[in-house]
């Protein structure tokens, strides 16, 4: 198997978990040779089609996992079409749409792609499929995602965020800070960010109504944040100068810890249910979840086609599955 991106903040633990389950299967790939060779991995760009085929032929790969985000679809449907499995890390929802569209390819070919795997968008997912099960049907999600601010996130990451600053609220009318309580941290005031979640589970689920908010741990932090976002920001987001100044500014800033937590609150009417996760080191427990899925899929126990992690069964069990890695699951009680 192929982990693309091997040597990364996630790729390292996709690689690592993958290689104590499936000893001398698993091949890390990546842009640069010399880390490349330095992992006892090849050199690869994604975005280069040839190169792709090229190393697909050459390794004979049943299973690619993306963790770098590639420019398009194509190595997606490369993947898929040729009856490649495939672990994808990325969270723009635009790619996601575009890669949901190869089901039948993958169906066709008996490939199986499992989306949105991670930690938000990913064990958001499935919490977020606990409490909708739970209500018997949610008319309405509301996603709580903290961050810490201490981390060394991986570029990728940060460049995802800034640019998520630049974006509009997917849903204008629900659009508006939440109080919620989080464990470990308290209270804290979370703000509607652009995370993929809530682009998809209202498909997955047929919930109307799915925001997804965000705050980090370092409550002055997150209060600048939303206050320059509030100040013009997003206009200014748009120029590429911009966005690279401000990515280089959050890959130097660490003003917080480790930590990150989750919650999913579902209603229905009068019925409310809730759920939370806390976790530490947000990359590493991301390499998890898409190494599980990884073994899910190497397994036998998902169907082809392309899907999101909360439509496989066999993967929710994941927030359980990853207690000794410091992952507790949290019913809470709504007010």
């Amino acid at each position: 198997m192929l982990v693309v991106g091997g040597y990364g903040a996630v790729g390292a633990t996709v690689t690592t978990a993958l290689s104590r389950w499936f000893p001398g299967r698993v091949l890390p790939a990546g842009r640069d040779p010399r880390r490349a060779r330095r992992a006892g991995g090849v050199t690869l760009d994604v975005s280069d089609p040839a190169a792709l085929h090229r190393v697909l032929d050459e390794t004979g790969t049943t299973l690619v996992v993306l963790c770098v985000e590639p420019p398009d679809e194509s190595a997606a449907r490369t993947c898929l079409e040729r009856g490649i499995h495939l672990v994808d890390v990325n969270a723009t929802p635009l790619l996601l749409q575009r890669t949901e569209r190869l089901h039948d390819a993958a169906r066709a070919a008996g490939a199986t792609a499992a989306l949105s795997v991670g930690v938000a968008p990913g064990l958001t997912n499935l919490l977020a499929r606990r409490a909708h099960d739970a209500v018997g049907g949610a008319e309405r999600l509301d996603l709580t995602v903290l961050l810490g601010t201490g981390e060394h996130h991986g570029q990728d990451a940060v460049r995802w965020t800034v640019a998520g600053l630049a974006e509009p609220a997917p849903h204008p009318a629900t659009a508006h800070p939440l109080r919620v309580e989080l464990p470990g941290f308290g209270a804290r005031t979370a703000h509607p960010f652009p995370f993929s979640d809530q682009h998809t589970l209202p498909g997955t689920l047929d919930v109307p109504h799915v925001t997804t908010r965000l705050c980090l741990d370092s409550r002055p932090l997150t209060a600048t944040l939303f206050a320059l976002r509030r100040a013009g920001l997003r206009r200014a987001l748009r120029r590429p100068a911009v966005r690279r100044a401000l990515t280089r500014a959050f890959s130097a800033v660490h003003l917080g810890g480790e930590d990150f937590a989750l919650r999913a609150d579902a209603r229905h009417g009068d019925r409310h249910a809730a759920f939370a996760l806390t976790g530490s080191r947000q990359s590493e427990i991301t390499g998890l979840v898409a190494a599980h899925t990884a073994k899910a899929l190497l397994d036998g126990l998902t169907p082809a086609g392309v899907h999101h992690l909360e439509q496989l069964p066999a993967l929710a069990d994941l927030p359980e599955r990853l207690a000794s890695h410091g992952v507790t699951l949290h019913r809470q009680q709504p007010p």
